[in-house]
């Protein structure tokens, strides 16, 4: 009864540790957790207020997140005595197998950030990237969704994206058209291009502020090719190309004006 009694006396002090421990550990996982949901509120409110994507917006909080938690359970488990240095060792090995493995993806994600950062285009761009062109439908973790005008889905890898140029049709309010056209070389070109300036300044979608520019491009073997050039809003360059093309010919066609086609003047000597 006595060594009991020694026993308890003893172990009062090693059992109020523990329970010291027990209960700081328990405070400081759910201090930790706190402290990692605001911070995963803190990012995602940052990357919102950037007009970032809500599909990164999420990964990257859910990132780090979890990254501030494994930190807490790691100070947890230390406040309870269990030695930390090797658990950390795993992790941290683990994290390098899983980098390695996955550094393709990796890359696709750094590529993705950089593009909802940088912003070279946004949803609704129509843009030439990746070796391919299409409108953008989404901008994805790993990935870039475009929809080509005939109605093909691609999906773009982002590092294939930022890994070359970036051609955006869509950024600016204004684009250029450019036609060459080719007439006869006894055609009359001042005639030719009066007709071009005509027929432009009358479509109700080009704007005339802006000017023409309609001048000689090439000699070309069988024609003179005429370069015409006008503005129009950037959603109406396709409408005013095709229209541009049509009503120049049937103008031309009316004033006499020649579209020529290819020809090769043969002369033949006979021998004496």
């Amino acid at each position: 009864m006595e060594q009991i009694e020694v026993l308890i006396k003893d172990g009062q002090p090693m059992l109020l540790t523990f329970a010291t421990n027990v209960v700081l550990a328990i405070i400081i996982f759910f201090i930790g957790r706190m402290v990692s949901g605001w911070l995963r509120g803190l990012v995602e409110k940052m990357m919102k207020a950037r007009g970032m994507e809500a599909t990164l917006i999420g990964f990257v909080g859910n990132l780090v997140y979890y990254a501030a938690l494994t930190f807490t359970i790691i100070i947890t488990l230390a406040q309870l005595g269990i030695e930390t240095t090797s658990f950390a060792a795993v992790i941290a090995a683990a994290g390098l197998a899983i980098g390695l493995a996955l550094q393709g993806s990796l890359s696709n994600f750094a590529a993705g950030v950089l593009i909802v950062g940088f912003r070279p285009f946004s949803k609704g761009d129509f843009v030439e990237a990746g070796g391919v062109s299409g409108a953008v439908e989404s901008i994805q973790i790993f990935s870039t969704v475009l929809k080509t005008p005939d109605n093909k889905v691609i999906v773009v890898p982002n590092a294939q994206v930022m890994g070359g140029a970036i051609t955006n049709y869509s950024r600016e309010a204004k684009r250029r058209v450019d036609l060459v056209i080719g007439v006869s070389y006894g055609a009359d070109l001042a005639q030719a291009k009066s007709i071009a300036e005509k027929v432009m300044s009358e479509h109700p979608l080009v704007i005339n502020e802006d000017g023409f520019t309609l001048g000689v491009a090439a000699l070309a073997d069988s024609s003179v090719n005429l370069a015409i050039r006008c503005w129009v809003n950037t959603p109406d360059y396709w409408t005013v190309f095709f229209d541009l093309n049509e009503q120049i010919k049937k103008a031309y066609d009316e004033a006499g004006v020649e579209i020529p086609f290819p020809q090769m003047d043969l002369n033949m000597k006979q021998a004496s």
